[in-house]
């Protein structure tokens, strides 16, 4: 048995090594649009399904996917395109309440379960040149929402509720929880 991390985030990286069992990277190759007419709370579960079932794998192989979105009035804020597109966001964020929903599916053999992470954040309100001076950092491009918690954004968040690592992407707690159902084996070591 592998286990696979279907993703070529560093950030889920570095968290999945917390758990200490060794793995691989097989970053999955899908189309991550998301139906702007179904709630963001299913489509991103549907997005880590995806991902999950792209990658190759052997039938003992266990394969953990994610997909992390920001949802802020009910709008979906995605990784930026531009430097423009990273101040709207952080603009949109400022003084406001949000969520950063993660999509996570384990797959091995025929099981398969995925769920959805919510964690609700408040920035206070932003100015306009911190958001300048943070989005020409280079920092936000890569990231949903244009931002990283645990970067320069760490400054922004006045109140966090619920964990904090699904901010990072990839929602730590419950994926134990679920690799203790589906793979007993390596999280016995782990706890």
């Amino acid at each position: 048995m592998q286990l696979i991390l279907a993703s070529g985030s560093p950030r889920r990286k570095e968290l999945l090594s917390l758990f200490g069992v060794p793995f691989i990277v097989r970053a999955a190759d899908i189309d991550e649009t998301m139906d702007q007419n179904k709630a963001p709370f299913d489509e991103v579960a549907r997005v880590s399904r995806l991902k999950a079932l792209a990658v190759p794998r052997e039938e003992d192989d266990l394969v953990i996917a994610a997909d992390t979105i920001v949802v802020c009035g009910g709008r979906v804020l995605g990784k930026p395109h531009s430097r423009e597109e990273a101040i709207a966001m952080l603009e949109s964020l400022s003084g406001r309440d949000h969520q950063v929903m993660t999509g996570c599916t384990v797959a091995r053999g025929e099981r398969i379960e995925t769920f959805t992470e919510v964690t609700d954040l408040h920035f206070r309100p932003l100015s306009e040149a911190e958001i300048a001076r943070y989005v020409d950092s280079g920092e936000p491009m890569d990231k949903a929402g244009a931002y990283g918690i645990q970067g320069g954004a760490a400054l922004f968040c006045e109140r966090i509720v619920g964990d904090y690592y699904n901010v990072m992407g990839l929602p730590l707690c419950r994926l134990g929880q679920v690799l203790r159902k589906i793979a007993p084996e390596i999280m016995e070591d782990t706890q």
